[in-house]
């Protein structure tokens, strides 16, 4: 599998090293070179430096064969335009975005875009903690 991940943060590099390591094929773009630094010395994929809405950088990270993309910066702004971008413009097969905002996350998801929304997660899970009794 073909995987574009825009964002080397801790989430981004986790996601590159294990596909990495699963035999796939990833690309990881970051406008930080330091985000890069995030990768292992012995990740076989390739490192972008650049921003994940320009579509030039996306191409030289091989957005056009990629089967399955990731937006995961810090951004929402920059991860739903980088989605939206991979999913209309480069008919991409999987794409999925880290939305920190649960409205926009939902506005989204209902425009086909895979969404994951930590602050609606991390919020349910620690209810969840809570005893009943």
């Amino acid at each position: 599998m073909n995987v574009v991940i825009v964002g080397c943060g801790r989430v981004g590099a986790r996601i590159a090293v294990t596909l990495d390591q699963g035999g796939h094929r990833v690309s990881v773009v970051d406008i930080r070179s330091a985000a890069l630094r995030r990768l292992p010395p012995e990740f076989g994929g390739k490192a972008v430096i650049g921003t994940g809405i320009d579509e030039d950088v996306l191409k030289y990270a091989g957005i056009e064969d990629a089967d399955a993309f990731f937006a995961v910066t810090n951004g929402d702004n920059t991860n739903l335009m980088a989605a939206q971008l991979a999913q209309k413009r480069f008919n991409t097969r999987q794409v999925a975005a880290r939305v920190y905002d649960p409205v926009r996350a939902e506005s989204y998801r209902r425009m086909g875009i895979y969404t994951v929304c930590p602050t609606t997660t991390i919020a349910s899970l620690m209810l969840d903690s809570l005893s009943t009794s």
